[in-house]
């Protein structure tokens, strides 16, 4: 009966608790994992390679030799005869991956030019904040020179006290002129 007693006290195991501070071990997982990057900047590299004059050189090249082979080759060496369904079914095949590359490329194209354009609007506007602050220092310190006295405006001062100066002694003519024994004192 103890046991039984004990049995019934005892705490029943709790399913495995997870952690919070650590990262889930990684899964079996049954697909493949790729990196989304890489399969882009592949795409990019071949729809860049389809936009040029080298590709259609090539394709061109490979298509009059594909019509010549099967035209002029011996029958049994023919693989795709007059009508070229095989070349069609190929040239199909090409252009049935190479749309998705390129709509791929541009998307990835959009998403940059989305993210440039954003980091160049936040530029410009620090730009005009700059602009306008400056513009405000630059009017503060005209009104401010406004106050303070510049050299032309001493100097037609300084011009101003002389002359009063010269009326004056015209008016008044000092003592000296009149002869006075002031000195010899």
């Amino acid at each position: 009966m103890a046991a039984d007693r004990e049995r019934e006290n005892r705490p029943e195991p709790r399913s495995p608790r997870f952690r919070l501070d650590q990262p889930r071990p990684p899964r079996n997982r049954i697909l493949p994992e790729y990196d989304p990057e890489a399969f882009g900047r592949l795409s990019e590299r071949i729809a860049r390679f389809l936009g040029t004059g080298r590709f259609i050189v090539w394709m061109t090249v490979v298509i009059i030799l594909w019509v010549v082979w099967n035209i002029a080759a011996p029958d049994h060496l023919r693989f795709d005869q007059y009508p070229f369904i095989f070349l069609t079914l190929m040239l199909s095949l090409q252009a049935s991956y190479a749309a998705p590359l390129i709509l791929l490329a541009q998307n990835r194209q959009d998403d940059r030019d989305r993210v440039n354009l954003e980091q160049d609007r936040k530029q410009n506007e620090r730009s005009i904040a700059d602009t306008e602050y400056l513009t405000r220092e630059i009017a503060s310190l005209r009104m401010g020179l406004g106050e303070v006295a510049t050299r032309d405006w001493l100097r037609s001062e300084l011009q101003d006290l002389v002359k009063e100066l010269d009326e004056q002694r015209a008016v008044f003519p000092s003592e000296r002129s009149r002869g006075s024994d002031v000195g010899d004192r």
